[in-house]
């Protein structure tokens, strides 16, 4: 069992996972989707589907390895994990700094994003397990999403697409819906009561925490109004097709 604890000068991952991601990227981009007009957009979405998935296997692993309080110091499996969000989150930002610099609520959510994990690795040192619990959550949705985005920038010109397209939306949404729009919360109502009642003191400090809780829960209101109006969309499609019948 990894019990090591934080350590600013032990040597980091982060350099590895961001040559890897920046590898799947230009695969993504150079040879898988390179038939595609945009295919920087299936290479971002391929790059999250290498992400998703293992950061969900990651984080529960150092979770279930290594139970420990949301201020305890952070062991270098979750430091791992860190590291490899961190590293996706970048060339992801990077891409859209490149390829979509007017779409704001991406580059600011990764921005966001990398704040507060960076904050966490590097600054503080503690407080990752509660992190990486809300990792879980925000990523257990990511393969279906990736799937469903793939699926919708191909529905006007394949067939098959718009059937997966179909199929998935209602499962995906509803899916999205309990883990964004239930669980989330709930385990933030958790860091919440934890780090207000002072059981965090001397170990993160009260910026740290308050400005990881707000950046948090902004994400979540903001996943809670897009799956909504994704809802509204699907019903509003639903509702025209039974006139056209």
């Amino acid at each position: 069992m990894e019990t090591a604890s934080f350590n600013p000068s032990s040597p980091a991952n982060l350099p590895s996972f961001l040559l890897l991601f920046v590898t799947v990227y230009l695969v993504g981009y150079f040879l898988i989707f390179r038939s595609w007009k945009s295919s920087h957009l299936g290479a971002s979405c391929l790059m999250s589907l290498f992400h998703g998935t293992p950061a969900v296997v990651l984080a529960s692993h150092a979770l279930l390895t290594t139970p420990r309080a949301f201020a305890s110091p952070n062991t270098a499996v979750e430091s791992s994990v860190l590291d490899f969000s961190m590293a996706y989150f970048t060339i992801d930002f990077l891409h859209y700094l490149i390829f979509l610099p007017s779409d704001f609520l991406f580059i600011l959510h990764h921005i966001a994003t990398l704040y507060v994990f960076a904050t966490c690795r590097f600054a503080v040192g503690h407080g990752a397990h509660a992190l990486l619990l809300l990792l879980v959550l925000a990523e257990a949705t990511s393969a279906c999403q990736n799937v469903w985005t793939i699926a919708g920038y191909r529905k006007n010109d394949v067939v098959l697409a718009r059937r997966v397209r179909e199929l998935l939306s209602p499962p995906f949404y509803l899916f999205y819906t309990v883990v964004r729009g239930l669980a989330g919360p709930v385990a933030l109502y958790d860091m919440a009561s934890f780090y207000g009642s002072g059981a965090a003191e001397g170990a993160i400090p009260r910026w740290a925490w308050i400005s990881w809780l707000v950046v948090i829960g902004s994400a979540i209101v903001l996943s809670v109004l897009w799956v909504l109006r994704n809802w509204v969309d699907w019903f509003r499609e639903k509702n025209s097709g039974k006139k056209f019948k």
